[in-house]
């Protein structure tokens, strides 16, 4: 199965884009770019040449994924969720050569409106709440929320809230080891 590509679509010559993947209205993704498969890029989305996105990933409407931004499977990208590739952008100065990488780990989650400061790491499975601002590393698991974004818990891969420390389980079974610091996954 191929991708399908809304008419109002902008794919350039030269982006690769995996089998099963929705591109919808009014995207723009750059000549360079690699989409992995099934995934869903939402109304005016842009997904610039530096970018990698893994398999089923889902960027909902408005958001830009700009160079050095890479985006491993499974992660959710929230409505109008803003990532920046420049720590100190000034219009009369130019500073590709500075772009700061971005990583979000397999099963992420960022939230409607939350914005991801250059050059931080979102660890796998990491919640990232509606409105925060990620200016720092994030662990596995963390639940982060504000302005600026802390930790306020954990989360599991189901998407649910890990009350508690010590070994918790899931409601599907998953079982986690939490400390004050720490989440970790040991397994059903």
């Amino acid at each position: 199965m191929s991708a399908a590509i809304h008419e109002t679509a902008i794919v350039d010559e030269g982006a690769r884009i995996g089998s099963g993947t929705r591109v919808w209205h009014w995207v723009h993704v750059c000549g360079k770019a690699v989409i992995g498969n099934d995934c869903s890029l939402g109304q005016n989305v842009f997904i610039g040449n530096d970018v990698k996105i893994g398999n089923r990933v889902k960027i909902q409407n408005n958001v830009s994924v700009y160079d050095a931004v890479t985006l491993e499977d499974d992660v959710f990208c929230g409505p109008s969720m803003v990532f920046t590739n420049v720590y100190n952008p000034r219009s009369a100065v130019v500073r590709k050569s500075e772009y700061r990488p971005t990583l979000v780990r397999k099963g992420a989650t960022l939230g409607a409106n939350c914005t991801i400061v250059c050059g931080v790491t979102i660890g796998c499975h990491a919640f990232v709440g509606a409105g925060a601002v990620v200016s720092r590393d994030v662990p596995d698991y963390a639940l982060m929320v504000g302005v600026p974004a802390r930790r306020i818990g954990w989360m599991s891969e189901m998407g649910n809230r890990l009350e508690g420390t010590g070994i918790i389980a899931d409601e599907d079974g998953t079982r986690y080891e939490i400390s004050a610091e720490s989440c970790k996954k040991i397994g059903s």
